[in-house]
């Protein structure tokens, strides 16, 4: 069942942090599906800009439906992850997303406000969620770089007047976290002192951590161990996930650490049969693979478990 992402963080809220997968492919949308209901967890099935032209726009909200179908017990909301104005405008028009990611932090505070409130009026015309952003990230995530010193943490006095000014359901907040492989040099650690100071002046309101994979180091030696090279790779720590949760943080983005699991399998399946040219066999491993991942992080997020109660929640 497709249900917004106000939906889940109403239930969310203070309690757990709900899960934000990106898929681009049927062997990540059949592992998420599978991984979910085995833990009993809602989430949230994150498309990007470049996930949307891979192979064509059309073909994810496909085997979206077709997951859905496979597993009809599933609540998970659709959304559109660092969207640009248009890319907005298109998600919502598609009558298929129940949420999208307007991403104007790049611009100024006051132009940022006025793109955003422009997506949330046209958004919530139509029954459909709002993440908006502030402050910058530093790494990469798709053709979105920024270096390290431009990377901005958010102001707590900012953050409250953007929500109030562009009427957002929920705000991405950068405490620390970056994108891609690379988040930390030497001590990891998130901004739990924004976070709070971004609580006390937005009390009940949904907060976003983008850049949260946890970079499991057993997977980059596994990597590298087959071929690859990847160096000094550093993640967000899992531990910090529920403490993030009981500040506000209802959802919590985890891309890279699945592209580690399917690059792990198939780097490890053909260095171990160099004579084997199926891909299926490696895409059937890593679908089990992928869905163990997604249950053991949903478990961490503390939304295992979760998904009867929320059930109720919103048949009542």
């Amino acid at each position: 069942m497709i249900v917004t992402t106000a939906q889940l963080f109403k239930h969310a809220y203070g309690k757990y942090a709900v899960g934000a997968y990106n898929i681009n492919n049927a062997e990540q949308a059949m592992g998420l599906f599978r991984g979910a209901i085995e833990s009993q967890a809602p989430f949230i099935i994150q498309i990007s800009k470049g996930a949307r032209s891979y192979t064509d726009k059309r073909m994810l909200e496909a085997i979206i439906r077709a997951a859905g179908d496979i597993f009809p017990e599933a609540i998970f909301a659709v959304h559109l992850d660092h969207g640009d104005e248009q890319t907005c405008y298109d998600c919502i028009d598609s009558g298929f997303f129940s949420s999208v990611m307007i991403d104007a932090s790049h611009d100024p505070f006051e132009k940022n406000v006025e793109i955003s409130k422009r997506v949330v009026d046209r958004a919530h015309a139509k029954g459909i969620s709002v993440e908006a952003e502030l402050g910058m990230l530093g790494g990469v995530e798709e053709d979105i770089k920024v270096e390290d010193g431009h990377a901005t943490l958010t102001n707590p006095a900012e953050a409250e007047d953007f929500v109030k000014k562009t009427g957002c359901d929920s705000l991405a907040c950068a405490i620390g976290t970056s994108h891609g492989a690379f988040k930390f040099k030497g001590k990891q650690s998130l901004h739990f002192d924004v976070l709070e100071k971004i609580k006390a002046r937005l009390p009940g309101f949904p907060l976003v951590m983008h850049g949260s994979s946890s970079v499991p180091q057993d997977e980059v030696a596994r990597i590298n161990a087959a071929g690859g090279q990847i160096k000094d790779s550093m993640g967000v720590d899992v531990n910090e996930y529920l403490p993030a949760a009981k500040l506000g943080v209802t959802k919590i983005n985890i891309d890279t650490d699945g592209r580690l699991v399917w690059t792990r399998v198939h780097r490890e399946f053909f260095r171990d049969k160099p004579a084997e040219f199926d891909f299926r066999p490696p895409g059937k491993i890593f679908i089990t693979e992928y869905a163990k991942f997604i249950a053991s992080r949903n478990k961490l997020l503390g939304s295992a478990g979760q998904l009867e109660d929320l059930r109720k929640s919103l048949a009542s």
